[in-house]
C-alpha cells in the first residue's frame, strides 16, 4: 500500500476515482458492467483504465471478446488498489463521525437466515433512531460474511454457527433454533419419534458447502456418527429448500423461523427430533475500530 500512495503522488495524475473505475471493472471482467456499477459512461470507464495503463506504461487487462480479464500486473495491482480505497473510505467515515450518527454508512454482511428473518427489525430500529444513517447490507453464507468482513467490504457481519477462521473476533448475538421438516406426505409427517439410524437413511435437502445452516446440520450428524448423509439436492437458498420440501422431495434442517411460513400453512410438518440450537454471531476485524453505528446497532440487540 505504501508503494501505491507513493506511486499516487509522484505521477501526480492517478485518482481515487481511476482507482474505484479499475477495482469495479476488475470484479466483474466486463468494463460495460463496472461502468454502470459506478453510474458511469461506459466511454468514460474505458478512458480510465486506458489513462492508467499509458501513464505507466502497463497492461492491467487483456480483452477477450466482451470480457476483460486481468493481467499478472493487474492481480497485483487490484490487491493495492483495493487497500488505497479501504483506507479513504475509513478516512471519510471518520469525518463523517464527527457528525456522530447523523450522517455515515453502515457496511453490514449477513447470512441468509439472519438477513431475511432475525436482523431486519433490528437494522430498522438504529434506522428511526438515527435518520441520517445509511444502512447497506449485504447478503451472503457464512464464509462468505466472514470474507467481506475479512477484507473490508463490511463494517461489521452476522453469521450463523461456529466460525472456522482466526482472523475476525466472533461475539454470540442471539441464539436460534434448527428443526427437521418434511411434507404432510412424507413417513415422518405421522409423528413418530425418529432415531439416529432414520436420520443416517434419510434423503436430505440442504443448502451449499459454506451454509452456517448446513454446517450446524452435519455437525450435529457427524455427533451421531452419521458421516455422510444422503443429499438428494443442494440449492443456493433458504426459500429454494423449503419450496422443495414442500413439494415433496426428502427431508431437510431449517431454522424455525425460516419454517414457520410453511408450519403455519400445513405445507410442512415438523418431525419429531431435536437438533441442538446454534448462535447468531456478529463478526469484526480486530485490527479496525468499530464505527459508532457498529456500536448504536450492536449496543441495540444487546451486546
Amino acid at each position: 500500500m505504501v508503494r501505491v500512495i507513493g506511486f499516487i503522488h509522484k505521477e501526480r495524475g492517478m485518482t481515487l476515482d481511476q482507482l474505484r473505475v479499475f477495482v469495479a471493472v476488475a470484479e466483474r471482467q466486463n468494463v460495460t458492467q463496472g461502468a454502470a456499477a459506478l453510474n458511469l459512461a461506459q466511454s468514460a470507464a474505458s478512458h480510465a483504465i486506458a489513462t492508467l495503463e499509458a501513464r505507466h506504461g502497463v497492461r492491467l487487462f487483456d480483452r477477450l471478446g466482451r470480457r476483460v480479464v486481468l493481467t499478472e500486473a493487474g492481480r497485483v495491482f487490484l490487491i493495492e488498489a483495493r487497500q488505497v480505497l479501504a483506507q479513504a473510505d475509513a478516512a471519510d467515515r471518520a469525518l463523517a463521525e464527527l457528525a456522530g450518527l447523523r450522517r455515515g454508512t453502515l457496511r453490514i454482511a449477513a447470512s441468509q437466515t439472519i438477513a431475511g428473518y432475525w436482523l431486519p427489525r433490528h437494522l430498522v430500529a438504529l434506522r428511526l433512531a438515527s435518520p441520517g444513517l445509511t444502512l447497506a447490507l449485504t447478503v451472503a453464507n457464512t464464509a462468505g460474511v466472514a470474507a467481506a468482513v475479512a477484507e473490508g467490504a463490511a463494517d461489521l457481519g452476522f453469521i450463523e454457527g461456529a466460525l472456522e477462521r482466526t482472523d475476525l473476533v466472533a461475539t454470540p448475538v442471539a441464539r436460534d433454533q434448527l428443526v427437521i421438516v418434511v411434507a404432510p406426505c412424507h413417513p415422518w409427517a405421522d409423528g413418530r419419534s425418529l432415531t439416529p439410524t432414520d436420520l443416517r437413511d434419510a434423503v436430505w435437502v440442504l443448502r451449499e458447502s459454506g451454509s452456517g445452516t448446513r454446517a450446524v446440520f452435519e455437525a450435529a450428524l457427524t455427533d451421531l456418527g452419521i458421516t455422510a448423509p444422503t443429499v438428494g439436492m443442494v440449492l443456493p437458498s433458504n426459500e429454494a429448500v423449503r419450496a422443495a420440501v414442500e413439494a415433496g422431495f426428502g427431508a431437510t434442517a431449517l431454522s424455525a423461523s425460516v419454517a414457520a411460513a410453511g408450519l403455519e400453512a400445513g405445507l410442512l410438518v415438523r418431525a419429531r427430533y431435536t437438533l441442538p440450537d446454534r448462535a447468531f454471531s456478529s463478526l469484526h476485524h480486530p485490527a479496525r475500530t468499530l464505527s459508532h453505528a457498529a456500536r448504536a446497532l450492536l449496543n441495540g440487540i444487546g451486546t
